[in-house]
């Protein structure tokens, strides 16, 4: 076998690298080169090359597409670009700016790896002859009694696995996280061994299509007349003031709610697309113990049952893994019952769901609550 489970020679096995033009999906196109298989480096073209173009940070601008063909050059192997800005407006920009007009919180980075990346990427791999496709995300693929399974990077501080909670089976096994067992200080080590230019660019911040880190004026633009004034209003029924829309406010905000004077810290408790109110409140306010879930993707080895089990959650990107039980709702989706209230979950983001280091799926926040025991 080789070093990506295949029963055969490095290069008899091709392997098509999503290659974002960063100094990660780099060093993954270069060990994979470095062993012998059969590289093809693919970068997307996500969106249109206006202001994003020279913006340091994003990712699938013009500098990234350049510093990824600068690569393959250097090392040897095929690279092409994708034009995909068509399939990226429809499944991640379109979605993302809906979803914060609906009063969500959005994380369009795993919308890209469930539909672009892992699903039309993916596709465009297989016909290119590819047995595997590869990426520099910081996850680990381990293969288990029944299959292949996502576990967590061996650098924490590094894991991407929330971001990839969407992954199914069919394309674990298809996947390879060659960096997910190293941490970055040893993948900026062998990009400089290997002589790249990359070797010391930044990482990606922010939202690749965000230009100057205003998300408002990104959904104004794309859904123009869209977005209401309307009442900033506490949790007891006063109206403390106005606001210009509700998509510059998410939930769990304290600073910038536009509302001075007041004794105790508010923050955004809730928001209402249908009357285009914020609401706010006291941090109490914001204890949630039971979330419900939509779109579940669960990577288990046995059914989620009614009956459920216990897991730990992550209920957002940043925060750590509480304590938890999960179970299959009886209308569909999954229902989280919190060990302690968690403050700040906001309707849009991810919930995914974890047995020690392995991912065993999650799903989308549509709904919370805080229960009379909680």
């Amino acid at each position: 076998m080789n070093s990506l489970g295949f029963d055969k020679a490095p290069a008899e096995t091709r392997v098509v690298v999503a290659m974002s033009g960063g100094v990660d999906s780099s060093v993954t196109a270069g060990l994979l080169h470095a062993e012998g298989y059969d590289v093809v480096g693919v970068t997307l073209q996500l969106y249109d090359h206006g202001a994003a173009i020279e913006r340091k940070g994003a990712c699938c601008a013009g500098q990234d597409i350049y510093d990824a063909r600068q690569v393959a050059e250097r090392l040897d192997f095929p690279h092409y670009v994708l034009d995909y800005e068509s399939k990226f407006r429809q499944s991640v920009m379109d979605d993302f700016a809906d979803s914060y007009l609906r009063g969500e919180t959005p994380i369009p980075c795993v919308r890209c790896n469930q539909t672009v990346k892992f699903r039309d990427l993916l596709a465009t791999a297989r016909d290119l002859g590819a047995e595997a496709l590869a990426t520099g995300h910081y996850v680990q693929r381990v293969m288990g009694s029944k299959g292949a399974e996502l576990h967590r990077a061996v650098d924490p501080s590094r894991d991407q696995s929330y971001f990839l909670f969407s992954t199914t089976d069919e394309q674990l096994d298809f996947l390879r996280f060659p960096l997910g067992g190293m941490p970055k200080t040893e993948t900026r080590a062998l990009a400089e061994k290997m002589g790249l230019e990359v070797a010391d660019k930044p990482d990606s911040q922010d939202i690749c299509f965000v230009p100057n880190g205003s998300y408002a004026s990104v959904v104004e633009k794309l859904r123009p007349g869209a977005i209401e004034p309307g009442d900033i209003v506490h949790v007891d029924g006063r109206v403390l003031g106005r606001h210009e829309g509700i998509i510059k406010y998410t939930i769990g905000q304290r600073r910038g709610i536009g509302i001075g004077g007041t004794a105790d810290p508010l923050f955004v408790v809730r928001l209402d697309p249908e009357t285009h109110r914020v609401i706010v409140g006291p941090k109490q306010a914001l204890a949630r113990d039971v979330v419900r879930i939509g779109q579940v993707n669960w990577l288990g080895d046995v059914p989620l049952s009614e009956e459920g089990i216990e897991v730990q959650v992550k209920l957002r990107s940043v925060s750590s893994a509480a304590e938890a039980r999960i179970s299959r709702a009886v209308h569909g989706g999954a229902e989280v019952v919190l060990s302690e209230p968690q403050f700040g979950i906001s309707p849009g983001q991810a919930a995914v769901f974890y047995d020690g280091e392995r991912v065993l799926g999650g799903g989308w926040i549509a709904e919370t609550e805080l229960t009379l025991a909680a």
